[in-house]
């Protein structure tokens, strides 16, 4: 954001995934308001936050992707600077690494010299294909799960407390959440690189922010799936739903051959969209973890709403350590 001179141009390519024949990329490109996640002071935590949501997006761009079979894709953002590539392809497995990421390069087509390009256009993506080894996936939620956000706050003002004036630094993990991640990750074996996706109703001007602390806290690299914008005071539930539906839906759908463990918390509407994916994709859900809060009728709320129910594998964390023994117990872990 500058009133006396244009921002360089970037490109954010988001985590993606899909399959060694199906190709899906998303990003977006925007100017470079130079955010820098390490100032700390006040006013540079609120200016920063301004940007996050007050983005110049390059819109109605053509861009060009680097596959590494050698394929070129010209693809275009749309009218809030998105691009998405769903393409169909050919034998990606090989060239994915140990973890199972595909790396492209997307760059905008033509350069202009009134306008300084980051990275001398050239900016890098991943795509994750889950590896033939993996036992299971983990669809987990972000706020309040591993991340305190204060979603159950009243009038959600913790929420805007947190976003706007913590900087990713100080936004720590709940407790034992990343080491339960990791050995989720690495499976009985200790070597099966299960995918995990995190699945959030933040919007996409939060990725950076979000992909800063995953990477920060220690958290297993993961695909980042987030909403177009709102603001944290417009409380649209169905939205909110159709969201995550969408998202976790598409996960099993992408990958049918692939049990997963859903995680959340019992503050939102984690455990009734978990139920209702059990009763969508039966035998496809191994276990589901719902993180306490601190809201007793809630939690009295899932309480019974998970008193008799014996469908699969349901724990209500009060800590780590109960995680950990549970997910031993059932051979997810070593």
């Amino acid at each position: 954001m500058s009133w006396f001179k244009k921002d360089p141009l970037q490109i954010i390519p988001f985590y993606t995934y899909g399959t060694t024949e199906h190709l899906y990329l998303k990003g977006r490109a925007l100017e470079d308001e130079d955010i820098d996640l390490e100032k700390k002071d006040w006013f540079s935590l609120l200016l920063n936050s301004w940007k996050r949501f007050e983005t110049d997006e390059i819109r109605k761009t053509p861009l060009v992707v680097s596959i590494p079979n050698n394929d070129i894709i010209k693809s275009s953002t749309d009218a809030e600077g998105y691009y998405l590539l769903d393409n169909h392809s050919k034998n990606l497995n090989q060239y994915i690494d140990d973890e199972g990421w595909l790396e492209y390069y997307v760059s905008y087509e033509s350069e202009s010299k009134k306008r300084q390009i980051q990275l001398n256009n050239r900016f890098t993506g991943q795509m994750l294909i889950p590896r033939e080894n993996a036992s299971f996936g983990v669809i987990s939620d972000i706020d309040d799960t591993i991340l305190h956000t204060g979603v159950t706050s009243r009038l959600k003002w913790r929420v805007v407390v947190n976003t706007f004036f913590k900087t990713p630094h100080k936004r720590k993990a709940l407790e034992g959440s990343a080491e339960f991640y990791h050995l989720l990750h690495n499976g009985k074996s200790s070597n099966e690189a299960n995918p995990i996706f995190y699945v959030s109703n933040s919007p996409w001007n939060l990725y950076r922010y979000l992909a800063f602390f995953l990477k920060n806290n220690n958290f297993p690299k993961g695909p980042i799936l987030l909403r177009d914008f709102r603001t944290p005071f417009d409380r649209t539930p169905k939205m909110e739903l159709a969201h995550k539906y969408h998202e976790i839906f598409n996960i099993l759908k992408t990958y049918p051959n692939l049990n997963f463990i859903l995680i959340g918390d019992c503050g939102e509407k984690d455990a009734y969209i978990y139920l209702d994916v059990v009763k969508e994709f039966p035998n496809r859900i191994t276990a589901i973890y719902l993180r306490a809060v601190e809201h007793s009728k809630r939690m009295k709320r899932i309480g019974n709403l998970f008193k008799d129910y014996d469908e699969v594998p349901v724990l209500i964390v009060e800590n780590g350590e109960q995680a950990l023994k549970h997910a031993r117990n059932h051979g997810f872990i070593v």
